[in-house]
């Protein structure tokens, strides 16, 4: 399968595995082409499709945006949003890096907003990003993990 399907990408770009399974994340955003420079420029991500819904390939992993709405046949008491409150989190995407220090100074540098420089939690370097629609990123590197360190808990200090 080699058919190009948008922006350079083929269909072999697109998360079809032939056998088995693979793991993707759908976000509902309010502005897809906004959202996806976003993922493509900030993360680095291969845009496979530009809408309808939007893919885009980020290391291993998809990233699906559509706009939002209400129900469908295969969801029919389901409406898709946007997060209402960026304090209050369910779910977020967790991003693994070689060399966070790097990854956060060539983000900040692409416009991603951090809630924090990244900090030691022992087990690893961790920091946290918003993408456009208010999306909870965390970015981590192992470090002490490796070693078998483990992370700080809420009550150690």
């Amino acid at each position: 399968m080699s058919d190009v399907t948008s922006a350079g990408a083929t269909a072999d770009d697109l998360p079809a595995p032939a056998e088995g399974l693979v793991l993707t994340h759908f976000l509902t955003v309010s502005d897809v082409p906004r959202s996806r420079a976003f993922y493509a420029d900030v993360l680095g991500g291969k845009v496979v499709l530009d809408e309808n819904p939007c893919i885009v390939k980020v290391a291993n992993g998809w990233i699906i945006m559509n706009p939002g709405g209400g129900p469908t046949d295969d969801k029919p008491d389901v409406v898709l949003r946007t997060p209402d409150d960026p304090h209050t989190v369910s779910s977020f995407l967790n991003v693994r890096v070689a060399d966070i220090r790097d990854f956060y100074a060539t983000a900040s540098a692409k416009g991603a907003e951090f809630l924090t420089p990244p900090i030691d939690r022992r087990a690893e370097l961790r920091c946290y990003m918003r993408d456009p629609d208010g999306y909870l990123i965390e970015v981590g590197q192992a470090t002490g993990l490796l070693k078998g360190i483990l992370a700080r808990t809420d009550t150690e200090t």
